[in-house]
């Protein structure tokens, strides 16, 4: 191996001549102090690849030495170690291997927390700034990637902005009341999908009349949430139909060609049910559009998996829900963001029609930051941020065209 030793006064320092010298892929085999500041050993990243290369390769039988037969000696002796030898020997080089990545790794970590760390101490607005982002439930990859567009005399109006230019809203001539059509609300349990229904619904009677609109139920399994839809639609003089398989839908939709709009209210199934490829298949069948509800109370990861198993063509948009349970928006508005999700309606409680609302893109982004100035067990602090925001990497979530 052709290892080199770098000495300079500071860790630092010697990092920048390993990076100029050897590039940014250098492994770091070790690091001491040493008179006048440290001393890095460092292996150029293509040596360092054969090396691993080279080490999960087989010995060759022809590469062995070969067995020496003496003319007075009976016995064979073997020039070569053993063959459990060579394979122990390997299983070092691996090991050995495996503490060097490992090492290369730590480094790399201290290293983006060193530049963390100073990012802080000469630039205390963007730390305040990424504050708030994170406070407000924006994830780290999103908040990395503000941070590293912002300009040099950006503010939190900046930030509300870019944001707001990347969240996509539902526009007058995209309105689904006003559209008309065949809707299907779909959704987890609980997510609030026979509620916002029946507030959907109660605008479009406002709007067109009772007679021009229909509901439609694909939830037989829930004891009583038929007769929950029933209630609304007798509240607001609608029909109510139940559907429970293709054909049945492709029927029903038939009998109510007239009607201006026509919502379906759907069974609640966890992301990984495995009945969702049947209700996908289904409305895909008739040609039915999907809007999906999104607990604005559920962890980013949670709403992430939700979108990745229920997208499909079908999918127009979304509308957040129980807004008025969660304490941060930042989250869902992150997950509507990163997967171009069209933002129809905001639903934040349990009346109908009155907590159902069009997206307003100003107060729902000051509403957002609101609750990130407030002190909370689960907020966090300037010291932090290293530690969380090193390595952080993900794919682009905003536009590139509204990143600056």
């Amino acid at each position: 191996m052709n290892m080199k030793k770098f000495v300079a006064p500071t860790s630092r320092e010697a990092l920048r001549l390993i990076r100029i010298e050897m590039g940014a892929d250098a492994v770091i085999l070790s690091n001491r102090k040493v008179d006048g500041g440290v001393e890095i050993m460092a292996l150029a990243s293509a040596e360092f690849a054969q090396l691993t290369h080279e080490s999960k390769q087989p010995v060759p039988v022809s590469a062995r030495a070969p067995i020496v037969m003496q003319e007075r000696a009976p016995v064979a002796v073997m020039a070569e170690p053993p063959i459990s030898s060579i394979s122990t020997m390997q299983l070092e080089q691996q090991g050995i291997l495996s503490e060097i990545k490992f090492m290369r790794n730590m480094m790399q970590e201290q290293m983006d927390c060193l530049s963390w760390s100073d990012r802080q101490q000469r630039d205390p607005q963007r730390t305040r700034m990424l504050r708030d982002l994170l406070n407000a439930g924006f994830s780290p990859a999103l908040s990395r990637q503000m941070i590293d567009k912002m300009p040099a005399k950006a503010n939190m109006e900046w930030v509300r902005q870019v944001l707001g230019n990347n969240l996509r809203i539902a526009t007058k001539q995209e309105d689904l009341i006003v559209r008309g059509g065949v809707v299907a609300l779909i959704g987890p349990t609980g997510v609030g999908k026979t509620t916002t229904t029946a507030k959907l619904a109660a605008r479009a009677v406002v709007r067109y009349g009772a007679a021009k609109v229909a509901l439609l139920t694909t939830d037989s399994y829930r004891i009583g949430a038929h007769e929950q839809l029933r209630i609304y639609g007798k509240i607001l003089g609608v029909t109510v139909h139940t559907v429970r398989d293709t054909e049945d839908l492709r029927l029903t939709l038939s009998s109510l060609k007239q009607k201006h709009l026509v919502l379906i209210d759907t069974i609640g199934m966890g992301q990984h049910d495995s009945r969702m490829a049947a209700q996908a298949e289904m409305f895909n069948a008739t040609g039915v559009q999907r809007l999906l509800l999104l607990n604005a109370t559920s962890s980013g990861d949670t709403l992430n998996d939700v979108v990745c198993m229920y997208s499909g063509a079908g999918v127009i948009g979304c509308i957040p829900t129980k807004l008025d349970e969660a304490v941060t928006f930042g989250t869902v508005l992150d997950v509507a963001m990163r997967h171009k999700l069209t933002l129809h309606y905001i639903a934040n409680g349990q009346r109908v029609p009155e907590d159902l609302h069009e997206v307003n893109m100003e107060y729902l982004l000051h509403r957002a930051f609101k609750q990130s100035a407030k002190a909370t067990p689960f907020a966090l602090h300037e010291l932090e941020f290293p530690a969380l925001m090193a390595g952080v990497g993900a794919a682009p979530v905003m536009r590139e065209e509204y990143a600056t």
